[in-house]
């Protein structure tokens, strides 16, 4: 904690674990019940944008269609437990998870599409795309709230892998849930992949990135930890030897 602040130590993490400069992670710490209320409007958004999908997909799959909208409100809960004091590592690796991958999928695909989502209104395409490259950076301030625990990051990759499954690959029940595209799902792409492969092949991508940046915290916290051990273990061999030394030196 710090002390100047009150705010969790940053700790110096490579860039590319923490691209977020301080200033703002720390901005967004400070007003983190700002950040939940912001969150929580985003997932109501989100779920009245898929009511046409819920009102299609069958009720037991109904938690694998809203991707966004759960992310959102991952990492609202995740922040708000933090703040309360009871932070849960495997809430805040789900919603790590969560805004990588969908902060990154959502812009992927309106790029790959843009001439078919030409129909939707400028606004809401710009809209779309921002807010969720915004869900990339917060997730990147979550760093300073846990140390991503291989349990917690184990069941943000359970969920996240259970939703490439239903997504593109074995429905379940019905056909391949949040796959709503533009185009048909078999129309030929680059690199002679379908519409609906080369999405899967960015979620897919997104979700190892997300679970490479997980853990590349966690490794790198932990050996800042042993240094950290290795040099308070060696400090009090290093005085007492200072001290043997001055002693002989005062000796006749």
């Amino acid at each position: 904690m710090t002390a100047s602040t009150g705010l969790p130590d940053r700790d110096p993490l490579p860039s590319y674990l923490a691209p977020v400069p301080k200033a703002i992670e720390d901005l967004g710490l400070r007003f983190a019940w700002l950040i939940v209320a912001i969150n929580l409007a985003g997932t109501t958004f989100g779920f009245w944008y898929y009511a046409g999908q819920f009102a299609a997909t069958p009720t037991v799959m109904w938690p694998w269609v809203p991707d966004s909208p759960l992310a959102t409100l991952f990492i609202a809960l995740a922040i708000a437990a933090w703040k309360l004091g009871r932070e849960q590592p495997w809430l805040t690796a789900l919603a790590f998870f969560g805004n990588i991958v969908l902060g990154l999928w959502t812009p992927f695909t309106l790029l790959v599409f843009a001439d078919a989502y030409s129909p939707l209104h400028p606004l809401m395409y710009q809209f779309l795309f921002w807010s969720h490259l915004a869900m990339v950076v917060q997730a990147y301030v979550l760093h300073r709230i846990t140390d991503f625990p291989v349990r917690g990051v184990a069941v943000a990759l359970l969920w996240y892998a259970s939703n490439l499954i239903v997504d593109y690959h074995v429905p379940i029940v019905g056909e391949p849930h949040h796959t709503v595209i533009p185009v048909p799902r078999d129309e030929p792409m680059f690199l002679a992949g379908d519409a609906l492969g080369v999405i899967a092949a960015g979620e897919t991508t997104f979700v190892l990135l997300a679970l490479f940046l997980a853990l590349a915290t966690r490794a790198e916290k932990c050996e800042r930890e042993l240094e950290l051990a290795r040099r308070r273990a060696t400090e009090p061999e290093s005085e007492a030897g200072t001290e043997t030394s001055a002693e002989s030196a005062t000796q006749p």
